[in-house]
């Protein structure tokens, strides 16, 4: 975590990842963040992954370092406290983020009545209104089709990676900057709306893979293949596999220098009249000859040995990990500054990332857990709201607030 956003509060109204995301990402950059729930939590309050006891660890993983209120959202009088934290004053106030449908209690007429140069991230499901997940979108999006080995057919394979809502909490917390900015530029506010299937067509557009589409159809499966370039995995003699790719003229160069496998290359160069070394694209045109030549020169070699040899000729390669071996990487975590050890709601004691920026010139501050569901209901209805004490306790009785259990 930093401080390059201390000062800034961002209050959150979400739930699942996309819109949890882009709060995180604030947070993680020194942000205010306050999050509001319903009491008891909302949808994603237990979702899987969870903790022994039930909590849930994506959860917690999704809302470290920001602060809870809890209210309950079914009621007038907790929709009117929302919307006041949401339109609290000050000049750096007045940023929400939230899934919440368009219209309804937490629409812009309603919120922007209320302060005109407010700034609203709205994440959608899709830009008329209507709901999508990330796995809506990936299928409508054809990747299923083109994921997976060749031999499935027209077999559909879901990604385990929520890539659409990653790219959306992301692209919600850059356009809440960009906003941001352009307020302290001009003084207006405005709502910006983010619909996670534009995300999804617009990646796959901005990565040439719709113009690809229009030109000459559905890409092929391709397993492993890394697709117009030199990637796929190998294994190595004593049983490890690793995805070894060559990419840039110096890689691919390194590569058949470790694998003393020059000869060869010029021969198939000489006789289907190419050069590996100029086009990556080549390689993957090619791949028929290079990819069986590159393993059994990868199954003569042991993985310690081979992956040293890589490493000094400035080669691109990966293990095969396990998530159990990659949680004791210490390149990865145990010896990675991003993470630090910290106890969380669950009570689980276990590393957590804070930003995912390495900025040379500041400071990390010490990652902060999530906090238990209302833990500062309290603070934020008196500090910025400005309720008295008896104001507080009184909605705490009639159930309108939450606080945590004792």
């Amino acid at each position: 975590m930093y401080a390059l956003l201390d000062g800034l509060r961002v209050v959150e109204a979400s739930s699942f990842v996309a819109c949890p995301t882009a709060g995180l990402y604030l947070a993680q950059m020194g942000a205010e963040v306050i999050r509001v729930d319903q009491i008891g939590g909302g949808p994603d309050f237990r979702r899987w992954p969870q903790a022994e006891n039930g909590d849930s660890f994506y959860w917690e993983g999704l809302n470290k370092g920001k602060l809870s209120v809890a209210l309950d959202l079914s009621s007038k009088e907790g929709r009117e406290l929302l919307a006041e934290i949401a339109t609290a004053p000050g000049d750096k106030a007045g940023v929400f983020l939230t899934n919440f449908p368009v219209g309804g209690f937490l629409s812009w007429e309603r919120l922007s009545a209320r302060r005109e140069d407010l700034i609203l991230t709205r994440i959608m499901g899709r830009a008329d209104g209507g709901p999508a997940l990330d796995y809506t979108v990936a299928s409508a999006l054809g990747i299923p089709f083109i994921t997976g080995p060749e031999s499935l057919g027209d077999e559909p394979v879901n990604a385990v990676l929520p890539a659409w809502d990653l790219l959306t909490g992301a692209y919600a917390a850059f356009s809440t900057m960009a906003a941001l900015h352009h307020r302290s530029e001009t003084g207006e506010g405005q709502e910006i709306r983010i619909p996670l299937a534009d995300v999804g067509i617009a990646t796959i557009a901005n990565l040439g893979q719709l113009a690809e589409t229009l030109h000459g159809g559905d890409r092929k499966r391709y397993g492993n293949d890394v697709f117009g370039a030199f990637g796929r995995d190998f294994q190595t003699r004593d049983g490890e596999r690793i995805m070894l790719m060559a990419i840039t003229p110096r890689q691919w160069r390194g590569l058949v220098a470790v694998l003393g496998i020059a000869d060869d290359v010029a021969r198939i160069e000489d006789e289907r009249g190419t050069s590996f070394a100029r086009d990556e694209s080549e390689r993957f045109v090619h791949r028929d000859v290079l990819y069986p030549l590159v393993e059994r020169a990868v199954a003569a070699r042991d993985s310690g040995e081979l992956g040293a040899a890589l490493d000094s000729e400035g080669c691109c390669w990966g293990p095969y990990q396990r998530m159990e071996q990659a949680v004791r990487d210490p390149a990865l975590v145990t010896g990675n500054p991003l993470f630090s050890a910290i106890t969380h709601p669950s009570g689980a004691h276990y590393a957590a990332p804070g930003a995912m920026a390495t900025l040379p010139s500041q400071a990390r501050v010490p990652v902060r857990p999530a906090r238990h569901l209302g833990s500062d209901t309290e603070k934020v209805l008196t500090e910025i709201v400005g309720l008295g004490e008896g104001q507080f306790g009184a909605l705490v009785d009639k159930g309108v607030v939450g606080v945590p259990n004792p």
